[in-house]
């Protein structure tokens, strides 16, 4: 039982607070603590402190940190499940839809348009990485690192996620 008052004390505020932002706070707040009692105001604020805290959306992280205190680590995965829970069927929903009618001209229009936005977002978001590691670890280092992994996916086939594994051990222990 204790579960499922998890899994309502924070499904219900996703849905009315879509995306987990600062809206829904007070939306948890009402459930965790008016509504079943598991803080007082003082813990939750507590709870948000510690939230704002460290990185990502807050409503995950506080999700997860009363489900455990309340639910043990079943707990925890309920809350965070709950929480993510409304975005991902709304996900899935569109999603069908879209695969409905992916072969109609005004989706693949739709597509066609998305495509250059999505290659200018992640060509800015790869600039601003490239351009923050070289200030931090040097020039030298950055495009050592660069080649090594361009030459790792594009010559040897390796995937993207070794290359990366792999630059994370050698930032970890070498720099």
């Amino acid at each position: 039982m204790i579960y499922w008052e998890i899994f309502l004390a924070f499904f219900i505020p996703g849905i009315l607070g879509y995306g987990g932002g600062p809206a829904s706070i007070p939306l948890v707040e009402n459930e965790v603590v008016s509504r079943y009692g598991w803080m007082d105001v003082q813990q939750f604020s507590e709870v948000l402190a510690l939230g704002n805290s460290l990185p990502g959306p807050i409503a995950t992280k506080m999700a997860g940190y009363i489900g455990y205190e309340v639910g043990g680590p079943l707990g925890a995965f309920v809350g965070v499940f709950a929480t993510v829970a409304p975005s991902l069927i709304l996900i899935i929903i569109l999603l069908s839809i879209l695969y409905k009618y992916k072969d109609s001209p005004k989706v693949k229009r739709m597509t066609l348009y998305v495509r250059p936005v999505i290659g200018i977002l992640l060509g800015g978001m790869a600039w601003r990485f490239f351009s923050e590691s070289y200030v931090n670890i040097g020039l030298l280092q950055t495009a050592l690192l660069s080649v090594i992994s361009y030459l790792l996916m594009e010559k040897f086939k390796l995937h993207p996620a070794f290359v990366i594994g792999g630059a994370l051990v050698y930032g970890g222990f070498l720099l």
